[in-house]
This record gives C-alpha cells, structure tokens and sequence, in this order.
C-alpha cells in the first residue's frame, strides 16, 4: 500500500486533512483551529509523503517531524499522523488503540473544555452560573474547566485587574501580560470561591488561567487555591501559542504551592516536554495530539511523564467529532496518569450528521470504540453538501 495524495478541506468550522492510498482506504486526521494557513502548510508536506507505506507510521514521520514547531505550526503534521494511524487500523481490521500497544481502560474520562456557558460578565455570581450550568449538562461531567484571569475577558473587564498594558487584537495568545493588582487577586479568589460553593465535593474544579501571569502572582494564586482543593491551576505563565515551555518559572511555583500546575498545549513535540518533565516543573502536562505531534507523539510523552510522577490531562480543541475520536482512541491506551481529555465542542452542530461511529458522553465517560481506526466513517454524501467550491474534490 502506497500514499497516492494529501488532501485538506474546511468543513463546517473544521479543517480535516484526508491522506488517500492505493489501496482505496484514506485516513483522516483533525486539525486544530488553523483555517488561515492550513492548506499551504499541509502542500508544503504532501510531496513528503507522497509514495511512503502508510501503515509505517514511524517510517513515515521521520521526514515530516522537522517541519513542524510549537502551536500552531505543528496541527499540519500532527493531522497527517492521526490519518495515517486511521489507516493503519483500517487496513489491519482493527482499533488504532490497538497499534497503540492496546487499551488499558475500556472508557475515558472526559472534562467540559470546548463545552461551555458564554459570559458577558464577569462577577462571582457569573462564573457560579457557568458552573451550575456545566453541572446540570447531560453529559454528567465529574471534573469542569473554567477560564479565569488572563484566559478569559475578565483581564479587561474588571476595572484596574493589572498593572501591564492593555492590547487590542484579533489574535488569543500570550498578549497581555502583567502583575495583578490587589483587586484583580481579589477578584479572582472570590469568582472561585463562588464555583466552589456550586461544584462542592462532588465535581472537580479546574482553571484555566492564561498565560499571562507574573510568577510572584502565580505563587500567590496557587496558595489562596489550596483551601478548594482545584484539580489544576493551567497555564499561568506560558500557554496557548507562546513559543516557549518555561519550565524554571513554573518549576519555582509548582514547589511553592499544593496545588497542582499545569501545561503544554502548545508544546510540540517530545523533545521540548523534557524538562518541564524531568524537572517536575508542573504536576500535569496536557499535550494536543493535534499539536504535538500526533497520537504516538503523545503516547511517549504520557509514559515518560508517568516515570517522574507527572500526570496527564490532554488538551483537546480540534473542534468536531474527529478530535473526539482520535483523543478516545490514544487515551484508552495511556498509563494511570491519565486524568481526563478537554472535550472538543462540535461546531457545527450538524457533524453528527456527516461523522458517524463516535460514542456519546455518559456519565462523564465515553466508552471506547473497538471499530477500526479511528472508528469513524464519513457518509461522504451528506459531508460533501457542506463543501466549499474549493475543495468539491476532497473525497472524490
């Protein structure tokens, strides 16, 4: 069996790339929120590609490793590996969990993530609304993320909540940064004190707080934390699109504190989790398969991590039902470190319609699928109704 082509289109909000082989079985692999680049980026890889044995995943990313890097730079290679693992299920009959070395837990736990209340403001009483709202999901969620601080409009919608500059753009990354002022503290651990009352014992709270935080904050945030017993406390100094781990800062907080740290969604690759890892710079790391590398990329990380007593929380914002897909399938192949995935929302609402085979959240679980692949079949006739004239082609 040989790679024939590489293929991308924009389905819905979706970028999906679709690696088609001689053999008549493609795979598809999810992408992560880079719609404006996605199709050069992917170009730039097809020839890379083009002619390898597609059930040699390895083989076949050596070449393609190279050129990727930190989110999002690295959704492009990371997507062709989720396909060519999709292919390698579906030639063999069997679940890519399987070709993961197997599952060790017949459902995974899932957390809110991409699922959650719009809010307008930002006061204590909102955010024990968003989380009332999360616990009356039908989803039966045991663990909710909430965004807070810096990861959320609140940086500027509470008046004088830091001292750093105030940047408008159209792009969320590590943009405002800056120390708190003792209001916008404050204001923090009451918003948290107020979820906390909703949540109780029964359902873990977790936040996500940046980046953008200065470290003497972190520490402060991290310690006024430990009377509610969080889940984590992600991302408070690097995060999302920043360029770097940072593991010394977050290794000088992680040791100030009880409360569990947490990072690496932009991190690609495995190189560049060791330190965070072996340093212990944080208590929970949270690969994207869809940015770090791909499944296997992450499989490596979570084992590592499980040596140093590191846990594992993946990120998951490959909005749609193939990012759920492909995150069951190397979750039910982790170690015990394995706490939870971020569930991706599904955007639009009409992907259950076109993507078939992905199970429902049940109790906060879903159980693991042992249809091969990924375990998911497009019905190519209603998906191609929702293609643009650009991309008509992209399942011929």
């Amino acid at each position: 069996m040989k790679v024939t082509d590489v293929r991308c289109a924009v389905i819905g909000e979706n970028p999906v790339v679709r690696v088609v082989t001689d053999a008549g079985i493609s795979g598809y692999g999810p992408v992560e929120f880079t719609k404006p680049f996605i199709r050069p980026h992917v170009a730039m890889l097809r020839e890379a590609v083009i002619g390898v044995d597609p059930t040699l995943v390895e083989r076949a990313m050596i070449p393609l490793r190279p050129r990727g890097a930190f989110k999002p730079w690295g959704a492009a290679v990371s997507a062709i590996e989720i396909a060519l693992w999709d292919i390698a299920g579906k030639a063999a009959g069997v679940p890519v969990h399987k070709l993961l070395g197997g599952k060790v837990r017949d459902r995974v736990r899932v957390y809110n993530g991409g699922i959650r209340t719009p809010m307008t403001r930002f006061e204590p009483e909102d955010f024990a609304a968003a989380v009332a709202a999360m616990k009356a999901a039908p989803h039966g969620f045991t663990l909710v993320k909430q965004q807070i601080g810096f990861h959320s409009p609140m940086r500027n919608a509470v008046p004088g909540f830091h001292l750093g500059e105030h940047r408008t753009t159209p792009f969320h990354s590590w943009i405002d940064r800056g120390l708190l002022t003792e209001r916008g503290m404050s204001h923090m651990i009451a918003c948290v004190a107020a979820m906390k009352a909703v949540l109780g014992e029964e359902i873990g709270l977790a936040l996500d707080c940046g980046p953008g935080m200065a470290v003497p904050d972190a520490i402060r945030f991290a310690r006024a934390m430990e009377r509610f017993n969080l889940v984590w406390l992600e991302d408070m100094i690097t995060g999302d699109y920043s360029t770097h781990a940072g593991a010394d800062l977050y290794a000088e907080v992680t040791r100030a504190t009880a409360t569990p740290t947490h990072t690496g969604e932009q991190v690609y690759l495995r190189q560049n989790f060791r330190e965070l890892i072996e340093r212990k710079a944080v208590r929970v790391i949270g690969p994207d398969p869809c940015d770090i590398g791909g499944l296997a990329e992450l499989k490596f990380v979570a084992e590592y991590a499980d040596l140093h007593g590191v846990l594992m929380a993946p990120h998951g914002i490959a909005d749609g039902l193939l990012g759920i897909a492909a995150l069951v399938q190397v979750c039910a192949a982790l170690p015990d470190n394995y706490i939870a995935f971020e569930l991706p929302a599904i955007r639009p609402g009409w992907w259950p319609e076109i993507l078939t085979g992905v199970p429902e959240v049940q109790d906060g679980f879903i159980v693991v699928p042992d249809a091969p692949g990924l375990g998911v079949e497009f019905d190519i006739g209603r998906a191609q109704l929702h293609l643009s004239e650009a991309d008509k082609g992209f399942f011929d």
